[in-house]
């Protein structure tokens, strides 16, 4: 007899124990003599389940979890029987909290072996790289701008147009560069598809190259990242081995390869240009634009900058065409987002679905509402320099537009979660110290605006002259956000301003701003 079980590497799976119970598994079969195949998968992204084990079955995947070492024997038993078991969850496609997604980035997470090239070809891929060969430059840039993909870093910036400019921009030299300095606060899907589906992103970054001429290419993870890091470095080194990175991708005349360049940790390196300063060597510092990367920028030559979504979503454009993707979405915000719940949650993970679901349908519906039982008071959408939207937001639809209408980003898509024990005041205190101990220097109204802001909220806080302190405040954020070289100090006012705005109460200040509007 033989069984087939599949347990994520996923660093938050490993995290509470995968590694341990994948060596548990191993003992249990060696002592009933049974021939076992352990799969190291990514993770499914219900973080509140892992480890989530799965065993192949004549009907499908069934899952189990969470999972312990103490339980290994018992699971490998109900597994081999096909039986009950305290921790059976189900067929793992059917599961409801899998089967509401839209999984088109994510969609091999979790379910093929990240080290394996086969696995992955297995499920499609690579084929979007065949066709965009056979498309061409025009083509390929044909199909990402009718997609409507927008960067999905945080500025969301269209795609195409960004790769048609450095396509467009003549030089002997030009470079693709995946940012994977995943820096924001409640953010992990760009850690999940490194790790658990490496392969899309290498078949983004070559298809992005073949498109505009390209023919290098880095990924900039950060240092915390150890297990992507290596995930990454095995997938490049098996797609060179199988002909789809170096002098003749996939059988072409067109070269490309790429390798994996470490960041020191630097929240600012996730900007794009004081990622290229830190890629060439020197400290993270932004630079000014006026040039463009596109037109100027790594080592001085045109280089295309997305996020590792952006590049992962381009295998299924340019497999399936752009109208395929298109037609999910809303407004301007087309396709899917992974969304990043975390914080003071039932159902924390990784939550892929087109654009449009409303504030309140993610919080209160998929993420379960809190952990703690309590009412939600606030949720942040965007990482630390994201607004704090309260209840009364919560029908504002999860695009764009709506975002920033209602002076918010959705920014990486990270939501974090806090229930009605937070003091708001403390939080726009934690952005403007963010802002202090993140800023590169190179600009006054980030420098020093942030470290005056923290003094003086701590002002507001002791009750010194609040009304007078919080017109500062004010001052001091309208400076930041248009005097700013770049997003860090530019979007530190959204948490500072909305956390006044919609919680007033909390800075000792219960109807100033609320007779203001």
């Amino acid at each position: 007899m033989s069984m087939r079980v599949y347990i994520p590497r996923d660093a938050a799976a490993v995290a509470v124990g995968a590694d341990e119970i994948a060596v548990a598994f191993e003992a249990v079969a060696a002592k009933r003599g049974i021939a076992l195949e352990i799969v190291r998968t990514g993770s499914r992204g219900m973080c509140w389940l892992e480890p989530m084990v799965e065993v192949a079955t004549t009907n499908g995947r069934v899952a189990f979890g969470p999972a312990t070492v103490e339980d290994a024997a018992s699971l490998f038993d109900a597994m081999m029987a096909d039986g009950p078991h305290p921790l059976r969850l189900g067929i793992a496609d059917e599961l409801p909290w899998l089967k509401r997604q839209t999984r088109l980035t994510f969609k091999n997470c979790g379910v093929i072996d990240p080290r394996s090239i086969d696995d992955y070809k297995a499920h499609d891929g690579y084929k979007g790289l065949l066709r965009a060969l056979s498309l061409g430059t025009d083509g390929i840039l044909d199909d990402v701008t009718k997609s409507g993909l927008r960067g999905r870093g945080g500025a969301g910036f269209p795609t195409g147009i960004k790769w048609k400019t450095v396509a467009q921009t003549s030089a002997d030299q030009k470079y693709i560069v995946c940012n994977a300095d995943e820096g924001d606060s409640g953010t992990f899907a760009d850690r999940m598809i490194m790790e658990g589906d490496p392969f899309v992103v290498i078949e983004g970054m070559t298809i992005a190259g073949v498109a505009v001429g390209a023919t290098r290419g880095y990924i900039y993870i950060r240092s915390e990242y150890p297990h992507a890091i290596v995930a990454m470095n095995a997938a490049i080194k098996a797609a060179r081995r199988a002909g789809f990175l170096g002098k003749s991708v996939g059988g072409s005349a067109h070269a490309f390869d790429m390798e994996v360049r470490v960041g020191a940790g630097a929240y600012v390196c996730g900007e794009e240009t004081s990622l290229l300063e830190s890629l060439e060597g020197r400290r993270g510092l932004v630079r000014a634009k006026p040039p463009l990367p596109a037109h100027q920028g790594l080592f001085g030559k045109p280089t295309v900058i997305n996020n590792v979504l952006s590049f992962a979503a381009i295998p299924f454009i340019l497999d399936g065409g752009a109208k395929a993707y298109s037609e999910f979405g809303v407004g301007r915000s087309r396709g899917t987002m992974p969304l990043q719940i975390a914080g003071n949650v039932k159902h924390g993970g990784l939550f892929e679905v087109a654009f449009g679901l409303t504030l309140g349908e993610i919080v209160d519906d998929i993420a379960g509402g809190t952990f703690t039982g309590r009412p939600v008071r606030a949720v942040q959408v965007g990482g630390p320099l994201g607004a704090y939207f309260p209840r009364a937001l919560f029908d504002t639809p999860f695009d764009y537009e709506a975002f920033a209408a209602r002076d918010g980003l959705i920014g990486h898509a990270g939501i974090v979660v806090f229930d009605d024990s937070v003091d708001m005041s403390k939080q726009a205190r934690f952005a403007m110290e963010f802002c202090a101990i993140e800023s590169c220097g190179k600009c006054t109204p980030c420098r020093i605006g942030s470290t005056r802001g923290v003094e003086t909220i701590d002002k507001i806080r002791k009750g010194e002259q609040v009304a007078a302190n919080i017109a500062v405040v004010e001052d001091l954020c309208n400076t930041m956000k248009f005097g700013s070289l770049c997003a860090l100090g530019g979007f530190t006012p959204y948490p500072v301003m909305s956390a006044l705005k919609h919680f007033p109460e909390d800075f000792g200040a219960p109807s100033r701003l609320q007779a203001a509007e």
